[in-house]
């Protein structure tokens, strides 16, 4: 947890953009610097430098090995990159669909736990940026497709994905947070429209779909409907109703499908799961159906 900032977008632009000035000096100072920044990976296992991450790749791609779809997956609060690749039913799914998992570690706290530093204050890393990082390490060194590479997430890093999105909306080709959104007071704007694909369940009592307050109100959970209505409006949705509603085996989804000013198409995806604080079955298999449906995907 940590405090909330009014003006969070515009710090995080600040840090960003002295993040891009240091690497590119890193850069100009030639070749062999730059790449000093990318350790070796062991047994899928990755450092870079500004934190690690965990990577498994499909036995037989998708496509030729410099065009790979990938989901680079945020654990939650307390979670690890490692505790991600356990999840063998989301990673197979993945990896048989010929995608690329990868599960980067968020940031230490005090107590020694990860989490995501998607709000200022919480952490001395520039997550956003790291991430960024992330996405280019694997596109050198495994062939990643950074324009067909998904952000998602659990929890906390759900929460991450979405001010990810909202922050930077080009750094990936779609975002799928999973049982989180933002934090009061929620942006009241993001920077531009995006492909989101998000999952929550209905008896989630962690990250409830109306929100709730932590520590006598001290910090305060989004609500999940209001940050819908925010990704609308950037969006540019004409209408808050949905165009197209589906009930599946207790699974109920609404999607939208928009149009800025200046023509760019986007579409939203929220499913509506039976479950609680979780990530559940089947979700790799209908991310990647609802990230291939169209030419959006890549």
């Amino acid at each position: 947890m940590h405090e909330v900032a009014s003006d969070g977008l515009a710090k995080f632009k600040q840090k960003r953009l002295i993040h891009m000035k240091n690497m590119f000096v890193l850069f100009a100072l030639s070749n062999s610097v730059a790449g000093a920044a990318f350790a070796d990976c062991a047994d899928g296992h990755c450092e870079i430098e500004h934190g690690t991450y965990e990577i498994s790749l499909p036995s037989e791609p998708q496509d030729a090995q410099s065009n790979m779809p990938a989901v680079i997956f945020l654990h939650g609060f307390g979670g690890s990159g490692k505790g991600v690749m356990t999840m063998s039913s989301m990673v197979s799914s993945l990896n048989a669909r010929g995608y690329a998992v990868i599960a980067p570690d968020g940031s230490k706290r005090r107590d020694g736990r990860q989490s995501w530093g998607f709000l200022p204050g919480f952490s001395e890393r520039d997550d956003v940026a790291f991430l960024q990082d992330v996405a280019t390490d694997v596109a050198t060194r495994f062939g990643v497709s950074q324009e067909r590479t998904v952000l998602a997430g659990f929890s906390a890093g759900g929460f991450m994905v979405n001010y990810t999105a909202c922050a930077e909306p080009g750094s990936f080709a779609a975002y799928a947070p999973v049982s989180g959104g933002f934090w009061r007071p929620q942006p009241e704007s993001c920077a531009g429209p995006i492909r989101l694909f998000h999952s929550h369940g209905w008896r989630d009592g962690v990250v409830p779909l109306e929100g709730r307050a932590l520590r006598n109100g001290q910090f305060i959970q989004g609500d999940i409907w209001a940050g819908l209505e925010l990704w609308r409006e950037t969006n540019g949705c004409d209408t808050h109703a949905p165009n197209k509603m589906d009930i599946d085996d207790g699974l109920m989804t609404r999607s939208w499908t928009c149009e800025t000013e200046d023509g760019t198409v986007s579409d939203i995806s929220f499913e509506l799961f039976p479950g609680g604080h979780q990530v559940p079955k089947g979700w790799g298999d209908r991310l990647v159906d609802w990230f291939d449906a169209s030419h959006l995907g890549g």
